[in-house]
C-alpha cells in the first residue's frame, strides 16, 4: 500500500507527516534541507507515492533537489492548501503538514508548475535591478528633500545633470556638504552597479533568440522580452496562448451565484512584475509608438470608447496572447496581422 507524505517547509525545519491507508503513521521534524528530507522519507516511506509541499521561499530549490534525489515531489499552490488547511482547529506545523499529506492521499490538488534554475536566474537578475533602481530613485528623493530645508531647490533632472545641480548647490555650504555629499557617492555607486545588471540583461536577451524575436514587437524591450521568456519557458506549459492572459492576472474576475452574476476588475492574479511590465509596454503602444499596427489600432478604439485605463489593460493581455503565439510560431511581430482584407 502506497504512502503519502506531506511537508510543511519553513527556513529552519520542515514539519513532516505520513498517511497510508487513510491513517497517518508517523510524523516529525527535520532541518529544512533536501537531502536530509530525502532521506528520512526513504526511510519512514520507501513506498511514497507523493510527496506534497507548498509553494514559497524554497518551494524551487526543495522540487528540484528532491527530485534529482528520486523523490516524487508535487509542489501546490498555496491559495488553494490554505482552504484545506484552515478546517484543522489548530494552527500548527504538524496539523498542516498532516492535512498536507491528506491532500496527498486524496489527489485534490492542482500542481504548480515549478519553474527551472536558467529562469530563476533571469527572473533574479531582473528583481535585483529593479530593486536597485528603486533604491536610486528613494535616495535622490532623500537627497532633495534633506537639501530642501535648507532652501537647496534641485531642479528636476537625473544622472550626472543631477548630480552637477547637487554639487553646485553645495558649495557654500560646507556643514549641509559634509552630510549630503556621502550620500550622493552612495547614489552614485548604485547607479554604477545598475548599469552592470543592465549589461548583464542586454548581453542575455542578445544571445536568446526568443527575446530577439519578441522585441520585434513595438514598446518591448530586453526586460520586458527577457521576464516574458522566464516566465513562460516554454510555449507548450500552455494549452492555448489565451490562457496566458488569466495565468497573468489579466482577465476579470466573474462572480456568478444563482441569479446573481456579475464580472469585476481584472483578478492580478500571476507575476506581478511581469504584469507591471505589459501594462507599461501597453502604455508605450497606445502613446509613444510611431509605428503603425493593427494592434495599436485596436487599443485607439479601445481607448475612445472605454477610457485610457482599460484599453491599456486590453492591450497588454492581447500583447500576452501574442508574445506567447510568436513563442510558439517562431515568427516576428506582423504589425498588419488580424487587419481585414478589402
Amino acid at each position: 500500500m502506497s504512502a503519502y507524505v506531506g511537508l510543511d517547509v519553513s527556513l529552519k525545519e520542515t514539519a513532516v507527516s505520513v498517511r497510508r491507508g487513510g491513517k497517518r503513521i508517523w510524523r516529525g521534524k527535520c532541518a529544512s534541507d533536501p537531502k536530509v528530507l530525502a532521506d528520512l522519507i526513504r526511510a519512514r516511506a520507501p513506498d511514497a507515492e507523493r510527496v506534497v509541499f507548498e509553494t514559497g521561499q524554497l518551494s524551487t530549490w526543495f522540487y528540484h533537489a528532491l527530485k534529482a534525489d528520486g523523490v516524487p515531489a508535487i509542489c501546490i499552490d498555496a491559495r488553494h492548501a490554505k482552504a484545506a488547511l484552515d478546517m484543522a482547529a489548530n494552527k500548527t506545523d504538524a496539523n498542516d503538514a498532516d492535512g498536507l499529506a491528506h491532500i496527498a492521499e486524496v489527489g485534490f490538488y492542482r500542481e504548480v508548475r515549478v519553474k527551472g534554475f536558467e529562469s530563476m536566474l533571469m527572473r533574479t537578475l531582473v528583481a535585483a535591478r529593479d530593486q536597485i533602481l528603486k533604491v536610486i530613485v528613494q535616495m535622490s528623493n532623500q537627497i532633495r528633500g534633506l537639501m530642501k530645508t535648507f532652501g537647496l531647490v534641485v531642479p528636476k533632472s537625473a544622472g550626472g545633470a543631477f548630480q552637477g545641480h547637487v554639487r553646485r548647490l553645495l558649495a557654500d555650504n560646507t556643514q549641509l556638504e559634509r552630510i549630503v555629499l556621502p550620500m550622493l557617492d552612495a547614489w552614485r555607486g548604485l547607479r554604477m552597479q545598475a548599469a552592470k545588471l543592465d549589461g548583464q540583461l542586454r548581453a542575455a536577451s542578445r544571445l536568446d533568440q526568443r527575446c530577439a524575436l519578441l522585441m520585434s514587437i513595438p514598446g518591448i524591450g530586453p526586460v520586458t522580452a527577457s521576464s516574458f521568456v522566464a516566465a513562460v519557458e516554454e510555449p507548450g506549459n500552455f494549452k492555448s496562448s489565451r490562457a496566458v492572459g488569466a495565468w497573468l492576472g489579466l482577465t476579470t474576475r466573474r462572480y456568478q451565484s444563482g441569479e446573481v452574476d456579475y464580472g469585476g476588475h481584472i483578478s492580478r492574479r500571476g507575476d506581478p512584475r511581469l504584469r507591471g511590465l505589459l501594462y507599461e509596454a501597453a502604455v508605450v503602444i497606445l502613446t509613444r509608438s510611431t509605428g503603425e499596427s493593427t494592434l495599436k489600432q485596436w487599443g485607439v478604439g479601445l481607448r475612445e470608447r472605454l477610457g485610457f485605463k482599460r484599453a491599456a489593460v486590453a492591450v497588454a493581455r492581447k500583447l500576452a496572447v501574442i508574445m506567447h503565439r510568436m513563442l510558439h510560431t517562431g515568427e516576428l511581430f506582423d504589425r498588419t496581422a488580424g487587419a481585414a482584407v478589402s
